[in-house]
């Protein structure tokens, strides 16, 4: 296993209604390998989320070589298994204010309302941690599911980006959300 890089994060521990939300760990790699190598999970994700998900894959990515380990990345947990991640990409310079949202969960932890409570814990605190006035997310079209865990964190659709990801069945659209937080 590649050597892990530091993470100012790890000692971030955030308990949820059914979930924990907590750096993610070495030993997590074989809850990682079974909830991430699933073929429903990746297609509403970006390119750096492989399909299949391979031991060099959960490997790379503890050790932080796929997602900067400086970012606010956590591991979803759930019934004492790492079954998920959320993180925020903070933005830089005049956009230093706002970041993006990434998530994903295990299928097996689909459709029970588990991901609206992640999302709303995370942004509980990651909007203060990192003093954020806006949170936007990309939303593949064809994932309503996703669509809807943001509007129920009261987030607003705010635009479409028509044919921005291509994928191995062609183009496909992004839906962009966002939210604002006073100051």
């Amino acid at each position: 296993m590649a050597e892990p890089r530091p993470r100012p994060y790890a000692a971030v521990r955030l308990d949820g209604d059914g979930f924990v939300l907590r750096a993610w760990r070495a030993d997590d790699l074989d809850s990682l390998l079974l909830h991430a190598d699933d073929p429903l999970v990746p297609p509403g994700l970006s390119d750096r989320f492989p399909h299949p998900y391979t031991r060099a894959d959960g490997e790379a990515f503890l050790a932080g070589h796929v997602v900067d380990p400086a970012e606010p990345l956590l591991a979803i947990e759930i019934d004492g298994q790492g079954c998920g991640s959320i993180g925020a990409r903070p933005g830089r310079g005049d956009r230093a204010h706002s970041a993006e949202l990434g998530y994903w969960l295990g299928r097996r932890y689909w459709g029970r309302g588990h991901m609206t409570r992640v999302v709303a814990t995370y942004l509980d605190w990651v909007v203060p941690a990192l003093s954020l006035q806006r949170i936007e997310a990309n939303v593949m079209e064809f994932n309503t599911a996703s669509a809807r865990v943001l509007e129920k964190n009261g987030f607003r659709e705010e635009g479409l980006r028509r044919g921005a990801v291509l994928k191995h069945d062609g183009l496909h659209d992004l839906r962009l959300f966002g939210r604002l937080w006073p100051r």
